[in-house]
């Protein structure tokens, strides 16, 4: 099955990738403003901010990233508000609708959501005390609401809000690159003296180890050099995605990878080149082999 493509339309007020950007898809009736906090005065005099929406606000406290998620009639005022009593964030995201057409329970639905899906990615601590109930919507605005979640998951990644990204897969529904005979192309990745025997699939560009994939428990490599691969494995052992299990761990759930070294480092527990560690399991071919060979057979 081919999934359908999307057209996203991105607007930088004023020039500046890190400044004030707009975001909007086609044929989609929400719309989100971006907003750095030291530009705050200028993005609460645009219109959409006294719309009716749900507000993300980012930041830190003590060090951790911090998220929290609101709704207002009017977000103008609630910005406001959170200016004074809030110290910690940095940046706002202003989620509505162009028309202005979201009244107070659709996103008092769209909180409760947002907080939800937040809560079950865990990416981020929220400074929300618990999840807003629902508010009463028939069963049509319920799913006109998830179709404008659905999209609005789309939009925000794209303007880096990875908050309700999630990286867990099921491998079993999901379809794969595939070999000549229609088959998934399955890679492995073994150090059998470290109790190290991983599988993974590859799909649209992401590379899934599989549950049940043995990997090292700890981190073993160089913590200076390799930030972001020892704080992933990090992530996933504090997540319970990565458990303990005899002599090494254990992928508890599959999980989706942007990149073959990626997988590589957190399944090994250290640094590895990913192109040559993984190997396809009906031939033996490092990735970089099979990719190779595929992109030669695009060619011809």
């Amino acid at each position: 099955m081919i999934s359908q493509g999307r057209s996203l339309e991105l607007f930088f007020v004023d020039g500046r990738p890190d400044g004030m950007l707009t975001a909007e898809v086609f044929n989609w009736t929400g719309h989100v403003l971006r907003t750095p906090r030291t530009q705050l005065k200028e993005a609460l005099a645009r219109e959409e901010a006294g719309f009716t929406g749900v507000y993300l606000l980012f930041g830190e406290r003590d060090g951790d990233a911090r998220l929290y998620i609101g709704e207002a009639e009017d977000m103008r005022l609630r910005l406001k508000d959170h200016a004074v009593k809030k110290d910690w964030w940095e940046f706002a995201v202003l989620i509505t609708s162009a028309a202005n057409n979201l009244h107070k329970a659709h996103v008092k639905y769209l909180e409760s959501r947002l907080v939800e899906i937040a809560t079950e990615v865990g990416n981020i601590q929220l400074d929300n005390g618990n999840i807003p109930p629902r508010s009463s919507l028939n069963e049509a605005a319920q799913a006109n609401m998830e179709s404008y979640i659905d999209t609005l998951m789309i939009v925000l990644p794209a303007i880096r809000i990875d908050a309700f990204l999630s990286k867990k897969r099921s491998v079993k529904s999901i379809e794969f690159a595939t070999t000549d005979d229609g088959e998934a192309t399955r890679f492995t990745f073994k150090m059998p003296r470290h109790d190290v025997e991983a599988y993974a699939v590859l799909r649209q560009g992401e590379l899934i180890v599989e549950a049940g994939s043995r990997v090292r428990p700890a981190w073993v490599g160089d913590r200076k050099h390799n930030a972001h691969y020892y704080r992933l494995h990090d992530e996933l052992v504090a997540k319970k995605i990565i458990r303990p299990d005899g002599s090494g761990g254990v992928m508890v759930e599959d999980y989706a990878f942007s990149s073959p070294s990626a997988a590589a480092a957190v399944v090994a527990g250290r640094s590895a080149n990913g192109r040559t560690s993984w190997t396809v399991i009906d031939n033996g071919m490092t990735y970089a082999e099979w990719e190779e060979r595929n992109l030669e057979e695009d060619q011809e």
